[in-house]
């Protein structure tokens, strides 16, 4: 049934129309909210894969397992400890020249882990960076060492009084 009033007929067009454009609103809103949320999901995305191409090229020497701690032992002792735990020795830097090497302390020690060499299917190499004090045990008027007044000095002249044998009583 056609109404003939133009008034009435142009308010029922505007009522059926303005559905239609909220509906036309609603859709943009809902595209713009999906567009929003998924631009967030590529930049997490882009982040994460950020952070595990990091992790995975690394610095050139990542940190290897932890080796045994052989600090304040002689470097003879700590090359056997080494590499009875697979583990590569490497001299970084030495103090002192008044001991064999042999007899060296290890006076600090760090792990590092090597890459392979490129287009082989070796595995990474386990090394240990060793810092060693060839000099003396104690310090003394000849040559250069650890003072009886450090804790190292006094262990040290404690351990050589202990391994030096009493003079045996006079018969």
């Amino acid at each position: 049934m056609a109404s003939s009033h133009p008034a009435r007929d142009h308010g029922l067009m505007e009522s059926l129309a303005a559905p239609l454009h909220q509906a036309g609103r609603v859709q943009r809103s809902l595209a713009h909210r999906a567009y929003q949320a998924m631009k967030q999901i590529l930049i997490s995305m882009a982040f994460a894969s950020a952070i595990v191409a990091a992790m995975a090229t690394g610095t050139g020497v990542a940190q290897a397992a932890s080796s045994p701690s052989v600090v304040g032992q002689k470097y003879s002792d700590a090359q056997s400890t080494l590499s009875g735990a697979g583990f590569t020795i490497v001299v970084s830097n030495t103090v002192g020249d008044q001991t064999a090497r042999p007899d060296c302390v290890v006076a600090h020690q760090q792990d590092r882990t090597v890459p392979p060499p490129e287009n082989t299917s070796a595995s990474p190499g386990k090394q240990t960076l060793l810092a060693l004090n060839c000099d003396a045990q104690v310090a003394s008027a000849k040559s250069p060492g650890n003072s009886l007044a450090s804790p190292e000095g006094r262990a040290a002249a404690a351990s050589a009084a202990a391994k030096t044998p009493a003079p045996a009583p006079p018969s």
